[in-house]
């Protein structure tokens, strides 16, 4: 383009230059032929050297005022290349006040303008980027041909390294929940809901998949699986709370509607069937009570009043609380001392969690004839332990052991009277105070039960000198649930 501007600019010098030599040339020609005086004709010879002269002078100016401005004009071709190629900090440098100049002012304004909304559409993208990288949902953006057009990082996670931009969401997604809710919004224009279970193993996701004003659709999963546990849950309470509740109301209805339809029972048979009865809704009580405590441990508003106490005093309040029912077992109960290290702890909740420990190990210790508690210092906290001598417990039920109404051996936990709720109650209790509760055992070999209570602070017993001793645990102690 710029050598045709020059040539033409050129040309156009060349031709007026030429026009006014010919116009010169003919006016003094007819001048000549109208005067006979020689002097004349000497003129008009000069004026025509002086045409030429003029005109071999004329025409490199011509050529390099052209060249100036063809290079000029060169200039703005390869700005304008710079901006179509995507560089917007391109700018023409102006020298002069012309029209040319003008246009220079007015490109270098178009320029700062396109780099400044672009800046700003480049920023915009990125904080969407980062907003929906940050979403707990998974989100996934498909062109009209049904090929990926975006995701953010959540469902890169979930789906893997083959979500890629470009690839067929078929080919990188093999949940036919998720590939259906997907097509559905393109093809009916409409939201499409769903859940998809075989995008990840063990996750639930719930699928809403809405159509793009420019064509394709736009997945968002929402994971359920935390939802759907806890649903599973609550069924599995109501259902385990309703077959406790209903064996002693059972029972006690039998024996009722037996005492009345005799008239005249017999002494002996009506103090069995009252006693019967008496032990069923004894029961059914300790299921109200333990019912009751698990509410409160897991309710957001449980709140503890932590001191600083002895884990050596602890230990001992918790082991003269329940020395009663050990001598009555036949059970040896055996000290293996504690620390006298300070932790934080509410004393009241943490003779809960003794009691419904030692309880536990003293219904399976039977066999072993003897049970040990102690605890030991650690860098941050005092580990507590309980342990029996009992049959133990099979590995594959450690894991669960602290789940409400989990049982190893149902039948024989039954028969001890527990609820299925003591150790679900302990692992709340103890989490509420910053600690950990877990269970080692061995079949044949008794089972230990291990918590950890972190110690005091320094601030914490600076400002109390003399910790308050555990309060002695009152007369009855609450009964544990069974674990195994």
């Amino acid at each position: 383009m710029i050598p045709k501007v020059f040539t033409k600019l050129l040309a156009l010098f060349t031709l007026l230059l030429v026009l006014q030599t010919l116009v010169t040339e003919v006016v003094f020609h007819r001048f000549v032929e109208r005067s006979a005086d020689g002097t004349l004709n000497l003129l008009g010879r000069e004026a025509l050297w002086s045409g030429v002269i003029a005109f071999a002078v004329a025409l490199p100016v011509a050529a390099w005022v052209a060249f100036r401005i063809s290079g000029r004009l060169q200039r703005v071709v390869r700005f304008a290349r710079r901006i179509a190629g995507g560089d917007l900090s391109a700018r023409l440098a102006t020298s002069s006040n012309d029209e040319i100049s003008t246009m220079e002012d007015a490109l270098n304004q178009t320029a700062e303008r396109l780099d400044k909304d672009f800046a700003e559409l480049e920023s915009s993208r990125h904080e969407l980027a980062v907003m929906l990288d940050s979403m707990q949902e998974a989100v996934v953006a498909v062109t009209p041909a049904g090929s990926i057009r975006w995701s953010n990082a959540v469902m890169q996670r979930i789906a893997g390294q083959q979500l890629t931009p470009g690839r067929p969401l078929v080919h990188a997604v093999r949940d036919p929940q998720l590939l259906a809710c997907v097509r559905g919004a393109m093809e009916r224009g409409e939201l499409c809901i769903g859940r998809a279970s075989l995008l990840a193993p063990g996750r639930i996701f719930e699928i809403n998949a809405a159509p793009l004003p420019s064509g394709g659709a736009l997945a968002v999963l929402h994971d359920v699986t935390s939802v759907e546990a806890a649903q599973q849950s609550r069924r599995e309470f109501v259902a385990n709370v309703s077959h406790e509740l209903r064996t002693p109301l059972t029972s006690i209805q039998g024996y009722v509607e037996t005492l009345i339809e005799d008239p005249n029972p017999a002494p002996e048979t009506m103090r069995e069937f009252l006693g019967v009865i008496l032990k069923n809704a004894s029961r059914m009580n300790r299921l109200t009570e333990d019912l009751l405590a698990l509410a409160s441990v897991e309710s957001p508003d449980y709140k503890l009043t932590l001191q600083p106490v002895r884990a050596s005093v602890l230990l001992e309040d918790a082991l003269d609380s329940i020395g009663g029912m050990v001598v009555d077992s036949g059970v040896k109960l055996q000290s293996s001392g504690a620390p006298d290290s300070l932790v934080m702890a509410d004393a009241d909740a943490m003779h809960q969690v003794f009691g419904n420990l030692l309880e536990n190990s003293l219904k399976y210790a039977k066999s072993g004839k003897r049970i040990r508690a102690g605890a030991r210092l650690l860098p941050t906290e005092v580990q507590f332990t309980i342990q029996d001598f009992g049959p133990g417990i099979a590995s594959e039920h450690l894991e669960r052991i602290f789940e409400r109404f989990y049982r190893v051996d149902k039948a024989r936990s039954r028969e001890s009277g527990g609820t299925g709720l003591g150790l679900a109650i302990v692992k709340h209790v103890v989490q509420a105070h910053g600690g950990r509760v877990w269970c080692e055992s061995e079949l044949g070999s008794g089972a230990s039960f291990h918590f950890t209570l972190p110690l005091a602070p320094v601030a914490q017993i600076a400002a109390q000198p003399h910790p308050v001793p555990a309060p002695q645990p009152p007369a009855t102690t609450q009964t544990a649930g069974a674990a195994s």
